[in-house]
């Protein structure tokens, strides 16, 4: 390959790239939407952090405040501010560790988990519409892609 080539390829991947990030950018706006939008579904005081934890406590089916500290990069005392208001919300129960008093062992409501599941019925089929028009090795390649980036 030429220099003049070799010049164009990488402004060609260059704008490839910026591309792909401009993309991304808007995947990450709209999750931020699609949140706050959850969130209100649930309940109209949860706020889209609060309701991240949730969905997280919901799909691990229990959890405690250092677990979700450490999975979300947070000081525990704004977890421990989030486990309250979700109580409060009636959204989340706390009980003792059996095996370590110091912990308490967090737990969607059955109220909560009904309205988790709703929501992810309808996440999945927004999902599935949008992406109607792949073939599954497309499908499969965004698979790779975004399993690379959750690695980083």
């Amino acid at each position: 390959m030429t220099a003049a080539g070799s010049t164009r390829s990488a402004l060609a991947t260059d704008a490839e790239f910026a591309e792909f990030q401009g993309h991304l950018n808007l995947i990450f706006s709209r999750a931020r939407s699609m949140w706050k939008e959850s969130a209100a579904r649930i309940h109209p005081e949860l706020q889209p952090s609060g309701y991240k934890l949730l969905m997280f406590i919901s799909r691990v089916g229990s959890s405690n405040a250092h677990e979700i500290a450490e999975r979300f990069e947070m000081d525990k005392s704004m977890i421990s501010r989030q486990v309250r208001m979700l109580e409060d919300l009636g959204l989340l129960e706390s009980r003792p560790d059996d095996d370590d008093a110091r912990q308490r062992v967090l737990t969607a409501t059955p109220a909560a988990s009904e309205a988790l599941v709703e929501l992810r019925t309808d996440h999945a089929h927004r999902l599935r519409r949008a992406l109607a028009g792949l073939t599954n090795e497309e499908i499969t390649a965004a698979s790779k892609v975004f399993r690379a980036l959750s690695e980083m």
